[in-house]
């Protein structure tokens, strides 16, 4: 084995598409490759709480002198 990528324990699914479309097959992505994620609307809800909580606190106003 002389190829050090042929090591690999993980391979990536199909991508289709090029350029700045290209894109992972999504008919090719099963939660064996770990592509179920059940948290990531909770996730998401949190981060951006956070980032408009941090935006707020930066930004000037009459508490905020």
């Amino acid at each position: 084995m002389t190829d050090p990528l042929a090591k690999a324990g993980a391979n990536a699914p199909p991508m289709i598409g090029s350029g700045c479309t290209q894109r992972y097959d999504p008919e090719h992505l099963t939660p064996q490759l770990g592509t179920e994620f059940p948290g990531a609307e909770a996730l998401w809800k949190h981060l951006r709480y956070a980032a408009e909580a941090a935006e707020d606190l930066a930004s000037p106003g009459p508490d905020n002198d």
